[in-house]
């Protein structure tokens, strides 16, 4: 939010993140007011014994406001799936493994020094990566919420943590807006005071929070997909070894049978036994029960990954390869599609800090009416350094002079001493 935007006329007073107006403030709320005890580790499973018609009502609870049963089944099917849990790890690290910067809102003595006081703040804050991980969460549930633990000494305010708030502590049942729930208000919940949380909100698709997250997208197929890989226990439970069966002569005696029985049952267990000649052991493989060589209950839990992938990378080539037959050209442009979900969260999680955290620490230590320096994440483009140097030979093929240690630079070579300042001419 524009620096302009802040005053609100007649009343003077301040918009926060929920669009409430307040007097400007001199100091932060500094008691904790989303305290996490040990009763936010229990969970009541709600994943366990999942059906469409269960799934379809914690669905509804949701639109209600009642997002709690969501929110833990959501975490179950983070734990459970090892492909969607990788498919999340992936998006989000994508973020936190780029570095950040603090930049000054204009090139002035005063606008440098707040941003400085803000890097060294934030610089300072413990396990910062960790925060900004829980933020992170927002891209599979939809919202994600952190609270501001500030610190007054020495005549400034400072930020000393940000605390993860579970999800399934929040309820939408009075508001569009956030409350949380506390032992007093276990239904309706509270509203936070200003500046107290972080509520970095993901948006798959338009529409309210608790809708908004990739995984109430794939809920469907994580159900299917379950269906497929409990049948296929069974299935190699009954059938996962080849039936034995005995046969025997119609004139064999009541001992020749009991001993092919016993024989059968070594063979299970032993690897071993004995039999008469005029008896046979056949092995019938499980296979033929299939359609085909094709495992239905594989290709349904395959199928469900892909749509997976697409729903939370855009695409599936650069992570289901099973039999695939895409080209190198197809994975770059499905890399290429991974890149621009990678841009949109951090740029999204930047704008996010800057109104949410930097704004309140720099209203409070310089201010309200000074404009927050911008929160950026650095987005560096992957270079192709061999098309790059045909576009330096053509260049120097049509003389356009070229500084050595500008070339160099761009590739990353050194230059033999005195050589920076020589130009490179064409054909020369």
């Amino acid at each position: 939010m524009a620096h302009e935007e802040l005053f609100t006329g007649e009343t003077m007073g301040l918009k926060d993140l929920f669009g409430r107006v307040f007097k400007p403030q001199a100091k932060p709320e500094t008691r904790e007011i989303a305290a996490v005890g040990l009763a936010d580790r229990w969970s009541t499973y709600p994943s366990a014994g999942l059906t469409p018609e269960r799934l379809s009502e914690i669905f509804r609870l949701a639109d209600q406001g009642d997002v709690a049963r969501q929110m833990e089944l959501f975490e179950e099917m983070e734990e459970k799936d090892a492909h969607l849990a990788s498919l999340l790890q992936t998006r989000k690290l994508a973020v936190l493994s780029l570095d950040y910067e603090v930049v000054p809102y204009a090139k002035t003595r005063e606008d440098e020094a707040i941003a400085q006081f803000v890097y060294e703040v934030l610089q300072a804050l413990p396990d910062v990566e960790g925060a900004l991980l829980d933020l992170l969460d927002a891209i599979a549930k939809g919202f994600a919420l952190a609270e501001i633990i500030w610190e007054v000494a020495g005549g400034r305010a400072r930020v000393v943590e940000l605390r993860w708030v579970p999800q399934k502590r929040v309820t939408f049942v009075t508001d569009l807006k956030p409350r949380l729930l506390t032992p007093e208000s276990p239904w309706q919940g509270v509203e936070p005071p200003p500046w107290k949380l972080i509520y970095h909100r993901f948006k798959a698709r338009s529409g309210y929070a608790p809708r908004a997250g990739v995984l109430r997208v794939v809920a469907w197929m994580y159900l299917l997909k379950n269906y497929a890989l409990k049948d296929w226990a069974a299935f190699n439970e009954v059938f996962g070894m080849p039936l034995r069966l005995g046969k025997y002569d119609p004139s064999a005696s009541a001992a020749d049978r009991e001993a092919l029985i016993r024989a059968i049952r070594s063979l299970g267990s032993d690897a071993a036994g004995i039999i008469s000649k005029s008896t046979e052991i056949e092995f019938v493989e499980a296979a033929s029960r299939l359609s085909g060589n094709a495992n239905p209950y594989q290709v349904l839990a395959e199928f469900c990954n892909r749509e997976m992938s697409k729903a939370i990378l855009g695409q599936t080539l650069t992570t289901d390869t099973a039999g695939a037959t895409g080209t190198y050209s197809a994975a770059r442009v499905h890399a290429q599609v991974r890149r621009d979900l990678v841009e949109a969260d951090a740029q999204t999680l930047a704008v996010t800090i800057r109104e949410q955290l930097l704004r309140p620490l720099v209203g409070f230590n310089f201010g309200w009416d000074r404009p927050s320096p911008w929160f950026r994440f650095k987005l560096t483009e992957e270079e192709d350094l061999k098309a790059l140097s045909e576009v330096y030979r053509n260049l120097k093929e049509i003389g356009v002079p070229l500084r050595g240690d500008q070339v160099a630079e761009r590739f990353g070579i050194s230059l033999p001493p005195g050589g920076a300042d020589q130009n490179t001419e064409g054909g020369k």
